[in-house]
């Protein structure tokens, strides 16, 4: 069984979902003898970024030579021509390649998966709709109708697929968490720290749809006045002007940092410094920091746009809405409580990202799927029809 999953973009900086498809092959390679899943990517052309990994031979790049909006790639479409595979996989929306990945397996009458991670979402069509609404037509509403499955990464994402009359098979599959090595070395670091750092953060890429406002509006509003802010990550630039001007306006320039990008050990070493992360978004599909924060010990806040209402369920955390009063109800409660029951949270939330999104199990689910479009098994108990 040969598959091959294609990206428009595998830069480092690209977001979650290089991530995210980057933690799934790695796991997948090394749970299967021989590599049978390969990705598609195109070189990084943007400067100051690298590729994702460390020049894995599963990564097949070619040279970039993207053109317009939707990335209109001969170099990308010669190689899905010349090369056969058994499965198809796509990752995103709206990229030539995502089409183009359809377009060819189902001209080889070979089975196609498409993860749209979170841009079917509502709140996702809505933005540029008048660029989405032709492509829709003239691509990919066929592609997702005709697709063998749809992964999704939580029920919220599942029912906004049925409700765009996609009715065939859905696998239900999380992120995977792959826990760097340096990770629990960090939590360990963090559950010996004696007092608050009176700080929290945020860490993202900076845009409107992430109301980052919110989290500074909350910081002005709670009771304790020695909270720190620290932001972290790049983005809209004219957003991120918006946010250093509120942060004027609001007096509490003294105790907000912008921190600009952070990846690898540097961006856990934050999370772990930091007594919450913050995820004040209007909407997130998985949300890959949530998880990054709780695996070194960092109680979550995160919205009710979020998928995360095991941050209540499994005491980790604060699942909530996302309006500057109830964060600031959250800061409040945070500070109210004592170290030892901010790291009992921290605990419990690092616990449940082990059981739930270790690399290894969805990796190894993610193979069973192939393994049932490939016809080679029965279908897996997290697929719904």
């Amino acid at each position: 069984m040969k598959v091959l999953q294609t990206i428009a973009g595998f830069g480092a900086h690209s977001g979650g979902t290089s991530t995210c498809t980057y933690n799934l092959l790695s796991a997948m390679h090394r749970l299967v003898p021989e590599p049978c899943v390969d990705l598609l990517a195109p070189e990084v052309a943007r400067s100051g970024d690298r590729l994702m990994g460390n020049g894995e031979q599963w990564i097949r790049t070619v040279p970039n030579d993207c053109v317009t909006p939707m990335g209109i790639s001969r170099n990308m479409s010669r190689f899905l021509r010349e090369n056969d595979f058994d499965i198809y996989h796509t990752n995103g929306m709206w990229m030539h390649i995502n089409h183009m990945t359809c377009a060819i397996a189902r001209k080889r009458h070979k089975p196609y998966v498409i993860t749209p991670h979170g841009m079917l979402y509502p709140e996702a069509l809505v933005r540029s709709a008048w660029k989405k609404r032709p492509l829709r037509a003239l691509w990919f509403d066929r592609d997702v109708r005709e697709a063998s499955c749809v992964h999704v990464t939580c029920a919220d994402e599942m029912k906004y697929i049925r409700n765009l009359g996609y009715r065939g098979p859905v696998a239900l599959i999380g992120n995977p968490v792959a826990a760097p090595w340096y990770a629990a070395d960090i939590f360990l670091a963090r559950l010996c720290r004696v007092e608050p750092l009176w700080g929290v953060a945020f860490l993202g890429r900076l845009h409107p749809i992430k109301k980052v406002e919110n989290l500074l509006y909350g910081v002005a509003q709670c009771a304790h006045a020695g909270v720190r802010v620290f932001v972290v990550g790049t983005g809209d630039s004219g957003y991120e002007r918006f946010l250093h001007s509120e942060v004027e306006r609001l007096g509490i320039a003294n105790r907000v940092d912008f921190l600009g990008f952070l990846s690898g050990r540097d961006k856990f070493e934050q999370l772990a410094r930091v007594d919450a992360l913050f995820v004040p978004s209007d909407m997130e599909n998985f949300g890959m920091i949530v998880p990054e924060a709780l695996i070194v010990g960092t109680p979550v806040m995160a919205s009710l746009g979020t998928p995360w209402e095991a941050l209540n369920t499994e005491r980790c955390g604060w699942w909530c809405d996302n309006s500057p009063e109830s964060i600031a109800n959250v800061i409040n409660e945070l500070y109210s409580m004592s170290n030892c029951e901010r790291q009992a949270m921290g605990r419990r939330g690092r616990d449940y990202i082990l059981h739930m999104f270790a690399a290894d199990k969805v990796a190894g689910q993610m193979l069973a799927l192939y393994r049932w479009l490939n016809g080679d098994d029965d279908k897996p108990e997290f697929v719904y029809e």
